[in-house]
């Protein structure tokens, strides 16, 4: 080592050296340091993108929180502005009470306030009411219904939907809302258990001043308005006898089903095939199923007030599923009809398995009574036929 510093090899080799190390410090300043600060940069962008990000999460969630909350306030007003009406259970157990019940809320003009708020709060018409019933009767009476509701006055959520309309089996009523505000409040009897009205999303799609039914022709139904284009559910005007007691449609007051009839809007018409679009008329949803294990009346019977409950009512109304309808609950004629066929061949095994069919229940077949009639009519031609072709025969064999 020594040797080559002391023969001058040491400041050439040095040169060299220092030549090479510029060389590569240079080249890393121009390539690397460009490749490193890069990085860095994109390194910070991507940072606060992360953070933009996060802040407009936190800032939806935040203004989703003051929303839900105004709109909770909003509610909790629109609820509290209403008059308190209290209820009484009175037990039916005398002629007296039943002749005294009928008089004061009977039919007629000069009690129709009284009648309307009574049958109401009853879900039942007066003349259902027998000895040993049981009667509801409130403590002051309004001929604004809606302060009767068991639904909220106000429901955000549906502030967008120029019209609503939700159907508790349950509590056997129904509301109607514009943007979200209640306008409407009615009594309804359902389906019985065995050919029930079914939860989920519908809409309207048809309706008919006087309808005839296409299962039963003796069936007359005022103020029809079609849900369900294949199992024909419907509302309409019909007995109200206080309990689910139809074939899966909602039976009304005649004053309700008339106002329903002119404040509904049905689906639109495929002018190519010139059918109804399914889901194009107001949107109807039913919330839930009624408690066919209890034998008498409703929970109805358990409020002290109209300020006891409120139904809770879906966070988004239109993201309801649409309602599943058994199979067996679509007349046969019409089965070859069905969109998503499948959907039907197995919505009662989805049904019971979510509780809404009880298991010992066996479900009602859709029965078509006018072809019964008509089949039966023609058995008994053919047969009067073929009597009167066996009476002719013995005069032909005497002449």
């Amino acid at each position: 080592m020594s040797l080559l510093f002391s023969t001058g090899v040491q400041p050439h080799f040095f040169r060299q050296w220092q030549r090479h190390f510029a060389f590569c410090a240079s080249l890393f300043f121009l390539v690397i340091t460009p490749l490193l600060w890069t990085s860095c940069t994109q390194n910070q962008d991507d940072l606060d993108v992360a953070l933009n990000q996060r802040r407009q999460a936190d800032s939806l969630l935040l203004n989703k929180r003051m929303r839900d909350s105004a709109s909770a306030r909003a509610v909790r007003k629109a609820n509290a502005a209403i008059p308190l009406v209290l209820y009484t259970r009175l037990a039916l157990d005398t002629k007296g009470k039943i002749d005294s019940i009928r008089r004061v809320f009977g039919k007629k003009p000069s009690t129709m306030i009284g009648y309307r708020v009574f049958t109401t709060i009853n879900r039942k018409d007066i003349q259902y009411f027998r000895l040993g019933d049981t009667a509801i009767v409130p403590n002051t009476f309004h001929d604004d219904l809606r302060v009767y509701s068991v639904f909220p006055h106000l429901y955000p959520p549906a502030d967008t939907l120029p019209k609503l309309i939700l159907i508790s089996n349950a509590h056997q009523a129904y509301a109607c809302y514009e943007n979200g505000k209640l306008v409407r409040f009615a009594a309804c009897n359902t389906g019985r258990e065995k050919k029930p009205t079914f939860p989920g999303r519908y809409t309207l799609n048809w309706r008919d001043k006087i309808r005839r039914s296409s299962l039963d022709s003796n069936w007359v139904l005022p103020f029809t308005w079609n849900f369900h284009l294949f199992a024909g559910s419907a509302f309409h005007q019909f007995d109200m006898p206080g309990r689910p007691a139809s074939h899966s449609c909602v039976r009304q007051f005649m004053d309700d089903a008339e106002w329903l009839f002119n404040w509904g809007r049905g689906g639109k018409i495929d002018t190519a095939t010139k059918k109804y679009i399914p889901m194009t008329g107001t949107p109807v949803i039913i919330l839930d199923m009624f408690d066919y294990s209890r034998l008498k009346g409703g929970p109805w019977w358990d409020m002290a007030s109209n300020k006891d409950f409120f139904i809770a009512l879906p966070k988004d109304p239109m993201g309801v599923e649409e309602a599943l309808i058994p199979i067996s609950q679509i007349p046969p004629e019409v089965r070859w009809q069905l969109p998503q066929k499948e959907r039907y061949l197995h919505a009662e095994d989805s049904l019971r398995s979510r509780g809404w069919i009880r298991q010992e229940v066996e479900l009602a077949e859709s029965i078509n009574y006018n072809k019964l009639r008509r089949d039966k009519a023609k058995i008994l031609r053919q047969d009067q036929l073929r009597k009167a072709k066996q009476l002719a025969k013995p005069k032909q064999q005497n002449t």
